[in-house]
């Protein structure tokens, strides 16, 4: 990956495509660029015209009195493709291509011309944005590389905050809701179709500059992960968080993403996956992404403190508020903070006897009367041990409360930096004063306590990530075959993942035998076949049979019936595993991000009510052990009415092996599926896979 920091700065632009008019999309980059002060030299490329919005135009790049640094194409067709041609032959380093009808569009012409470009500009080893991308913007130095009408609607201004996205509305909608709310924008980069630099590839770069404190990505598709892990070290080294919107996330997204940019998205629960283990946290829609800024750019993010019994701490001076805001807490799964003896002791010392001192705080209508409460209340709080953040709710102040004083100690309290702190007031003139001070000022208590929890957990994601080694480079194979269920529970056997005691049996007297070895206990039959991995679909699958005569006729017809669907086969003949949880462990090589394991909920269900999790191997036990204590399911695996607690150990230690395989050079392992797999309570258990499909390498045996 090579250095990306000339577009940000580039010492000359040319425009290829200028015009006179600043509205157009080729006169828009100089209007910018002239308005804001860019310093390097600035070529409008015209040959129709001698000056273009004052400065002196060119007929050609050739013309040019030196080889511009950077060129930003604003020409449509195959002229963008012969200019892109000409600035590699004159060694420009990058072009920016804002011309569209290339790769995003189902034409086939489009699509060759954007492979001759970009063949082009590798050859000479030019770097190109794009195309079809709305472009770059780096307010820092001024060069604005792009049109995006946002920056006439909402003025730049330099700051902490880049935006980078693929798309040119995911990188204008949230620079406009940045700006309404006064936060500068260093970065606004949108890179188009990605046919050459990647979003992320320039994200890297970003958040390697020194005044970069928080990064807003938006990716239509993921096409390199490690790209985005390169991008996630660089931001962990510098301690910038970097909060995600992946596009693509239903069915109808998919389509509209590879409509949009030419690529499909990627799965969603994988991204999350993916995200999460690289400390990235993972937005769900436009107003998610930006809603926590305020938090982010309040302190660096910090892990939650040393100890378990962490929480929210709420101040208000509104029952009611303590109320809502205790409600959004358990909404969020945010735990409320138990203050100590001596917190409560200090808080019942200077408050009102009528004031509640237990969390939530409601210091009650006498902040009007006596406005250095939140003063004597806060430091109390937050020397406080078992707090990791804080809402301080004012649904009402004004004429008649003192705001000045309130807001100084509110931002003392805030600028201490211990943890993170978030003001709700519902008073738009009043919440200005107090966001005017560098607070985290939010309408409601509930968005309040919702960007709290993310920042409280981004932090936990981030910390939990440092180290982590990069991910696996398997692949899917060209080809694989499905192994029938007696060769895929010897495949999990071999990797010693406990598994049921099946017995292969070609005809009704070797089931019977096999029935007698196993001291005539009740047994299940399966039908056994590479080409049936759906057994219960065909009637293939007979539970509970405790009487020879019946595992005899039941060996026959489950026989009869695979020979009537054309499938050579045999049956299976297993001991009935009872008394224990269903569960599911299975992994797979997904194209784009390699290994990927899955547990979760099993059963029949499983894939119309999915409870599952994903995770990227490598990992350790415990990574999979939080996996499974986020399931929907996790209280069932608890002791229940007397019952011991769920063997999840066994479980945990299935899932990392599978991982390890999955990963391990050599491995000719593809996909497994296990379900059920039977989990048993009480230490040491067990859990007993008793159903899967394993998928190896083409014409290979694991």
């Amino acid at each position: 990956m090579t250095d990306l920091s000339f577009f940000h700065a580039p010492r000359s632009v040319a425009v290829i495509g200028a015009s006179d008019n600043p509205d157009k999309i080729g006169g828009r980059p100089i209007r910018y660029m002239s308005a804001l002060g860019y310093a390097g030299a600035l070529y409008p490329v015209n040959p129709s015209r001698p000056s273009i919005q004052g400065l002196p135009s060119h007929p050609s790049v050739e013309a040019l009195p030196e080889v511009p640094e950077v060129a930003v194409i604003a020409v449509a067709g195959q002229a963008a493709v012969d200019a892109v041609a000409t600035c590699a032959r004159l060694g420009v380093r990058g072009c920016v291509v804002m011309s569209s009808g290339f790769g995003e569009t189902p034409d086939p012409d489009g699509r060759r011309r954007q492979d001759e470009m970009l063949t082009t500009a590798r050859r000479a080893g030019m770097r190109i944005v794009g195309p079809n991308t709305q472009g770059l913007a780096s307010f820092g130095s001024g060069a604005v590389l792009g049109f995006s009408t946002m920056f006439t609607e909402e003025p730049p201004a330099d700051g902490p905050v880049a935006v980078v996205s693929q798309s040119g509305a995911m990188c204008s909608v949230p620079y406009g809701m940045l700006r309404r709310r006064g936060i500068g924008v260093r970065y606004a980069h949108a890179t188009g179709n990605d046919a050459d630099v990647s979003a992320a590839e320039l994200a890297t770069t970003v958040v390697a500059d020194p005044d970069v404190r928080l990064l807003l990505l938006y990716l239509e598709d993921i096409r390199s992960p490690a790209a985005v892990e390169e991008l996630a070290e660089v931001a962990a080294r510098r301690g910038v968080p970097v909060v995600a919107l992946s596009g693509g996330r239903s069915v109808g997204g998919q389509r509209a993403a590879a409509s949009h940019t030419g690529a499909l998205a990627n799965e969603t629960r994988v991204v999350d996956a993916f995200f999460e283990r690289l400390g990235i946290w993972r937005a769900r829609n436009s107003t998610d992404l930006t809603a926590a800024v305020d938090l982010y750019l309040q302190a660096p993010l910090r892990p939650r403190r040393d100890g378990a019994d962490r929480g929210l701490a709420i101040v208000s001076n509104s029952g009611a508020i303590c109320v809502l805001a205790a409600d959004a807490a358990a909404d969020h799964d945010l735990r409320l903070a138990h203050f100590s003896p001596q917190t409560r002791e200090r808080l019942d010392a200077v408050l009102p006897t009528f004031a509640a001192t237990a969390n939530p705080v409601d210091v009650t209508a006498a902040l009007m009367t006596d406005s250095s409460l939140f003063g004597k209340v806060l430091p109390v709080i937050s020397a406080d041990p078992g707090v990791e953040a804080c809402v301080i709710g004012i649904p009402v102040a004004g004429r008649g409360y003192d705001i000045a004083s309130i807001v100084a100690d509110v931002q003392a309290f805030a600028q201490d930096g211990t943890f993170p702190v978030a003001v709700a007031i519902a008073q738009p003139e009043v919440g200005a004063v107090f966001g005017e001070a560098g607070l985290a000022v939010f309408d409601d208590e509930a968005t309040a306590v919702a960007s709290l929890a993310q920042v409280t957990r981004h932090a936990e994601f981030a910390a939990a990530a440092l180290g982590r080694p990069r991910l696996s480079a398997r692949r899917p194979a060209t080809s694989a075959r499905t192994l029938d269920e007696a060769d895929s529970l010897a495949a999990l056997a071999g990797l010693g993942i406990p598994t049921v005691a099946a017995t292969r049996c070609a005809d009704a007297a070797e089931a019977v035998a096999a029935f007698d070895a196993l001291g005539r206990v009740p047994v299940v039959l399966k039908g056994c076949s590479a080409a049936v991995t759906h057994k219960s679909d065909l009637g293939l699958v007979r539970l509970g049979l405790a009487d020879a005569d019946d595992v005899a006729s039941t060996a026959r017809e489950l026989l009869g019936t695979l020979a009537r669907n054309g499938f050579a086969g045999s049956v299976i003949v297993a001991p009935m595993v009872g008394a224990a949880l269903e569960v599911m462990v299975g992994a797979h090589l997904d194209p784009v991000f390699g290994p990927v394991v899955v547990l979760g909920a099993g059963g029949t269900t499983v894939e119309m009510i999915p409870d599952v999790r994903v995770l990227l191997p490598p990992f350790g036990a415990a990574e999979a052990r939080a996996a499974v204590a986020s399931l929907r399911m996790a209280p069932l695996l608890g002791p229940v009415r007397g019952e011991d607690a769920a063997d999840v150990d066994a479980w945990v230690d299935a899932a990392v092996r599978l991982g390890d395989e999955m990963t391990r050079a050599g491995s000719q392992v593809v996909s497994v599926d296990v379900n059920p797999m039977m989990l048993r309570r009480g230490a040491g258990g067990g859990a007993v896979a008793v159903d899967a499909v394993v998928l190896v390498e083409g014409g290979v045996e694991p």
